[in-house]
């Protein structure tokens, strides 16, 4: 858990310094935006030593969607833990595809069902709590046509094929939709159109790499196929 807290850190300063640029624009911060407080007295209130995801879902309400796929989203950007990305990749999809469908939000119980120590999920949030606070600190409603239902759906269909491209085996193919699913997350926190928009970037980016990647892969196959004839 500590080496994961080390290496999340550097992705979510990219997070922060996108807000801090957000105030360089002289934007007036929100007063308040209870998401990472919500969390901890969701995480602080039960007795058991597991919360299951079920729970977090019922536990955080307005804000369930956003929150889920933010946590899904995280272990992502540690390239470092094998598999992660087939394991958050399906929840990320389901979350997604009711997001696209503008339906509420739900999870099959298989993936409900799954549940966390909430000393390790406390763990993680505390070592994360000033980057969230940074971020919280300006995010607010903003170029509210972004947070439209038909643009969430449009949102929604975009976080379809990056939690696709998550899922495939791609070394540090994960990080960049990751980054892009957590910054639309973020964004609808609070109908923030800023950091919808520079979801909209990362997710551009996430798909310019991975099918550079793709390509390059294709070419050298060809190139192999080519000398062995």
């Amino acid at each position: 858990m500590k080496k994961i807290l080390q290496q999340a850190a550097f992705p979510l300063a990219i997070v922060t310094f996108i807000a801090h640029l957000c105030r360089m624009t002289g934007v007036t911060p929100n007063r308040s935006l209870p998401f990472s407080q919500n969390l901890l007295a969701q995480l602080h209130g039960g007795k058991s030593e597991r919360i299951s995801l079920q729970e977090l879902l019922d536990g955080v309400k307005t804000h369930a969607r956003a929150t889920l796929m933010i946590l899904f989203s995280l272990p992502n950007l540690v390239p470092s833990i094998p598999g992660m990305s087939a394991i958050t990749g399906l929840p990320l999809l389901f979350l997604a595809v009711q997001m696209m469908m503008g339906n509420n939000v739900w999870l099959p119980h298989f993936i409900a069902s799954r549940s966390f120590l909430r000393s390790d999920l406390l763990r993680l949030i505390n070592r994360l709590l000033p980057y969230l606070q940074r971020v919280e600190r300006v995010l607010q409603p903003r170029h509210l046509i972004l947070s439209r239902p038909t643009v969430l759906q449009v949102i929604g269909l975009i976080c379809v094929v990056l939690s696709v491209l998550i899922a495939l085996p791609i070394p540090l193919g994960n990080f960049l939709p990751a980054v892009a699913i957590i910054l639309f997350s973020l964004g609808t926190l609070e109908a923030d159109g800023v950091f919808i928009i520079a979801g909209f970037v990362t997710a551009i980016a996430s798909v310019l790499f991975i099918t550079v990647f793709y390509w390059g892969v294709i070419m050298a196959v060809l190139r192999m196929m080519g000398h062995a004839a």
